[in-house]
């Protein structure tokens, strides 16, 4: 039986997995984290993407999970009404179409009960050696163990892409944003109902889930590339890029104070010649993140974790990644374009529909 080492437990490592399995892998699934991750957008599943949930059974499950939103309020600094829709939404769309928003932690949950696999948490791996059958792959907390494939589905900042390609710097484009993500208890007492603000370079968007019970929040400014950061520090920096924002903004401020579960990153794109090298592959944003200003990361996500898995099915691992490759990259490229398209108002209706459906899954 052919085995797998599959660094990274979100939606395309877990996707890789499922698929895997089915067609006979022994698959392993390491998550540096200590446990599943929480917290999280709520992210879209569009387009092609809907056929592979729905293969895999799991399309009803996360619908039944769907945020319903009715609409979405843009307000000014100040809290003035600026516009507002209950046809679409920014975060997910048009309201009467079959694509569906979803929070990440429930989609993450649902992929990590239905395949299985082995997850190992609470580790990562700290080098990767090529030999004649497989990779052999050393554990930050000891030993090492080999693989015929090694996939890196690991993010952004992704280990493998580092140790198997170079350097995060040679592949990444920063986009001019930072994004912090946090829940909170729905305080503004929203119902189904987005409210979106923009003041100078800053904005950000407090949404209800959770049948209304909970906020996530999103806060955003514009800065160029900033040194790592800790936590505490990262939440000052927002603190003071958005202390002179009216609206609520102050009770998110404090509410973001509070949280325990808390992202902040650079919004970036990865760009890589290949996105292999010998028996080692990347998928989803390790590969080709096109960011959360694309509004398809997930789409890509499962979508190539899909077709990588297809093309192993077909062939050995080196003609099945160059084929993984040539149907992916102008899928990629068309969404990866919709992060850049409109800086202020996002990508237009007609360019995402012909990006989320440019690749044929047969």
């Amino acid at each position: 039986m052919r085995n797998v080492l599959i660094s990274g437990a979100g939606v395309a490592g877990g996707t890789l997995a499922w698929f895997l399995a089915r067609d006979g892998w022994a698959v392993t699934v390491l998550e540096r984290a200590p446990g599943p991750r929480t917290g999280g957008q709520a992210i879209d599943v569009r387009g092609v993407a809907l056929d592979v949930v729905d293969e895999m059974g799991l399309g009803d499950r996360m619908r039944a999970l769907r945020t319903r939103m009715r609409g979405m309020t843009v307000v000014d600094g100040e809290g003035r009404e600026l516009f507002r829709s209950e046809e679409f939404t920014y975060s997910s769309g048009r309201l009467d179409n079959a694509d569906f928003e979803v929070l990440r932690d429930d989609v993450v949950a649902i992929l990590q009960e239905a395949a299985d696999v082995e997850y190992v948490f609470g580790d990562s791996i700290t080098a990767l050696t090529e030999e004649a059958h497989g990779v052999r792959v050393e554990f930050e907390h000891g030993g090492f163990r080999t693989f015929d494939l090694v996939v890196g589905a690991d993010g952004l900042h992704s280990a493998v892409r580092r140790l198997a390609f170079g350097p995060e710097e040679r592949f990444a484009r920063h986009l001019g944003q930072y994004l912090a993500i946090f829940p909170a208890p729905n305080f503004l007492g929203l119902e189904d109902w987005q409210v979106w603000f923009r003041h100078e370079h800053t904005g950000g968007v407090a949404y209800p889930v959770r049948d209304n019970t909970e906020l996530r929040v999103t806060l955003g400014f514009g800065s160029e590339p900033l040194p790592r950061l800790t936590v505490p520090e990262q939440k000052r920096l927002i603190a003071e890029r958005l202390g002179g924002v009216g609206w609520e903004v102050p009770k998110l401020l404090e509410a973001m104070a509070g949280a325990d579960v808390f992202y902040f990153d650079a919004m970036a794109q990865i760009h890589l010649d290949r996105w292999s090298a010998g028996r080692v592959v990347l998928v989803g944003d390790a590969g080709y993140c096109a960011s959360a200003l694309s509004g398809q990361g997930t789409s890509l996500a499962l979508v190539g974790a899909y077709v990588l898995a297809q093309e192993l099915g077909r062939a050995g691992h080196e003609e099945a990644f160059a084929a993984y490759e040539r149907r992916m990259r102008p899928f990629v490229a068309l969404n990866q374009a919709l992060a850049t398209e409109n800086p202020e108002g996002g990508p237009s209706e007609e360019s995402v529909d012909r990006a989320k459906n440019a690749i044929s899954l047969v």
